[in-house]
């Protein structure tokens, strides 16, 4: 069993690694999309490459969101209850 201490922490930990991995995350797409905007502003008749070259990066950076999530999800659900 784990003393209301140690729970606590842990339920920080989890609270603060998702925290972090969604502003990552989040600063991750948006640097992105930014570069993609600034892209197609240079080049407007390559918006097709340009749009379908980031989607990938940025679903594949979207998912690094959602695992971490759920790693979080586990820890505080992985805590046993007294």
């Amino acid at each position: 069993m784990l003393t209301g201490d140690i729970a606590a922490l842990a339920y920080l930990g989890a609270a603060l690694g998702a925290g972090l991995a969604a502003i990552g995350a989040g600063l991750g797409i948006g640097k992105l999309a930014a570069g993609a905007a600034e892209a197609v502003g240079r080049q407007p008749s390559a918006s097709a490459q340009i749009t379908g070259a980031v989607q990938l990066p940025m679903f594949l950076i979207e998912g690094v969101a959602v695992i971490a999530a759920v790693v979080a999800l586990l820890i505080v659900l992985m805590i046993p209850k007294a």
